[in-house]
């Protein structure tokens, strides 16, 4: 009898919109922050799912709303300025983006076998390519799987590359 080994790797977990839950493996993940929107210093004419730049480590980063860019309502809507939000340190390649999220909930073990391929049946084209797939849970639920490498690659940021 040959037993399949399940390729696990660990996720962190977070709300995306009101009801959706998403993740980002984390071997993409440098950092998680508590940042004051009044520490973001906003960027006239950019794409509106930029929030800003973050003085961290003494370095500028760049800050993305996740839930905007992906075409859920901007979190400033639904964000008090005086209640600080979380910001998942990505990179690749020595770049760093900051994605702010609405709440972190865990960490995961999930079977990247299982990952679903983010079909354009279920997200938006728009949505589709910066998502490796999903997943879904033990009770049915869909759980998002940002793929963090084509954020960071987006053409969107080639303003100030």
């Amino acid at each position: 009898m040959l037993e399949t080994q399940q390729q696990e790797e660990k996720f962190l977990t977070f709300h995306l919109g009101d009801k959706d839950t998403a993740v980002i493996c984390l071997s993409h993940i440098t950092e998680v922050l508590q940042v004051s929107p009044l520490e973001i210093c906003g960027v006239p004419q950019m794409p509106s799912c930029v929030a800003g730049i973050y003085n961290w480590r003494g370095e500028m980063l760049w800050l993305i709303d996740i839930e905007n860019m992906l075409g859920y309502e901007a979190l400033s809507r639904s964000h008090n300025l005086a209640t600080k939000m979380m910001a998942v340190v990505i990179r690749k390649d020595g770049k760093y983006l900051g994605l702010l999220v609405r709440q972190l909930m865990d960490i995961e073990s999930l079977d990247v076998d299982s990952l679903k391929p983010a079909n354009i049946d279920l997200f938006s084209r728009d949505i589709a390519s910066y998502l490796e797939g999903y997943f879904i849970d033990s009770n049915e639920q869909m759980i998002i799987s940002i793929d963090a490498k084509a954020i960071i690659d987006s053409s969107m940021w080639n303003i100030h590359n």
